[in-house]
């Protein structure tokens, strides 16, 4: 269950949004999101004036994060897609090395990700990199799959999966039971990947975010919430195109 609450700091008034979740923890968690977002996890037996006021105790803190995310996302530039410039693969961070050359591919090669293109232009680089994440987040996907799903005693069968870009989301089931993930979810480290397709594959069993299904998220992933914080943390670089 989820409740939207707000309140006022100075000239701001901030939303957050309150998640019931089952823990053997006794207090609330508080979560800033790139996006700007809040989003406060409390324990079921909490009422929300006590979390209102846990929350408050904190509005500072929550003021502060919010706004430097806010400046984050004013100076995020667009790529260049031009030698030197930062790229992410698997949680690490790569130098893109441009090169004009008759055939076009992309290596990692020595700390670097090198793009070789006929045409040095921004959008053929760009093209060129997409594929080449869609092909490597097909293959290790599929791997992280098997891992993730021998975990899952109740699944029957190994559930159809596609890769589909999306702006703001990581992953999604549809109403037929495909699990839909990202390609730009190949540059987050291995553990995010996994806790994304584990947090879909529990959606295939519970299909809303009850208690329910956090604890059986917590079965498959027993840190599901410390990966979740680290992926939500790189959100701003990585989706960033």
């Amino acid at each position: 269950m989820t409740t939207r609450k707000s309140f006022i700091y100075g000239a701001d008034r901030i939303e957050y949004e309150v998640e019931f979740v089952p823990s053997a923890r006794k207090r609330v968690s508080i979560h800033v999101y790139p996006d700007g977002s809040v989003r406060v996890d409390a324990p079921e037996e909490r009422e929300l004036p006590e979390i209102h006021q846990a929350v408050m105790k904190r509005a500072g803190w929550i003021k502060h994060h919010v706004d430097e995310f806010r400046r984050q996302r004013e100076q995020a530039l667009p790529r260049g897609y031009v030698s030197g410039e930062s790229v992410f693969y698997l949680g690490r961070r790569y130098q893109l090395k441009v090169r004009q050359g008759a055939t076009p591919g992309v290596k990692l090669l020595r700390g670097q990700v090198c793009v070789e293109t006929p045409s040095r232009t921004a959008e053929d680089v760009k093209e060129l990199l997409a594929a080449w994440y869609r092909t490597r987040a097909s293959e290790v996907f599929a791997r992280r799959f098997d891992d993730v799903a021998e975990q899952v005693n109740w699944l029957r069968k190994p559930p159809a999966w596609r890769l589909v870009r999306m702006k703001t989301q990581w992953g999604s089931c549809s109403p037929t039971g495909t699990i839909l993930l990202n390609p730009h979810l190949i540059k987050a480290p291995r553990e995010c990947i996994e806790y994304v397709i584990s947090h879909e594959l529990c959606h295939l069993k519970e299909h809303n975010h009850s208690p329910r299904y956090y604890r059986l998220l917590s079965k498959i992933m027993p840190r599901w919430e410390i990966v979740k914080a680290r992926l939500d943390g790189m959100a701003e670089l990585l989706l960033n195109e």
